[in-house]
């Protein structure tokens, strides 16, 4: 199952954008509102929403100013957050969020408008840093 969330504008440059992603704590900001749990732990996070189950997201991969990948800690559910870093100028990046999982056709059922309104709340949260 793959979900690409919207290409935004971040008011930062590719290094600065990048840098941003790569310190898991700031994934806090970008977060729903209805965050309940967010705790970093060296390279990963965990994070829980209203309603959902707690997710381990590690620091799977970085491509220096360009990529940066987060991937689940639980092998039992199989997914990688992938963020695209793309240089506008130097005052300003273009950022998209693709999300890519490995689930049966009932979880996709069941977890596909969640993952896709929560892509769009970090997506829309990243553009506004």
């Amino acid at each position: 199952m793959n979900i690409q969330g919207n290409r935004v504008v971040v008011e930062k440059s590719q290094k600065e954008t990048f840098e941003f992603l790569t310190d898991l704590k700031n994934f806090e900001q970008l977060m729903p509102e209805s965050i309940q749990k967010f705790e970093v732990d060296g390279d990963s996070f965990i994070f829980g929403l209203k309603g959902m189950p707690e997710i381990r997201l590690v620091l799977k991969e970085k491509t220096e100013y360009s990529k940066v990948v987060l991937g689940a800690a639980s092998s039992k559910l199989d997914f990688q957050l992938i963020a695209n870093i793309d240089e506008i100028d130097e005052d300003s990046s273009e950022v998209q969020l693709d999300f890519n999982g490995q689930f049966n056709m009932m979880m996709q059922m069941m977890v596909k408008k969640p993952l896709t309104s929560f892509i769009e709340t970090l997506t829309d949260n990243l553009e506004t840093v």
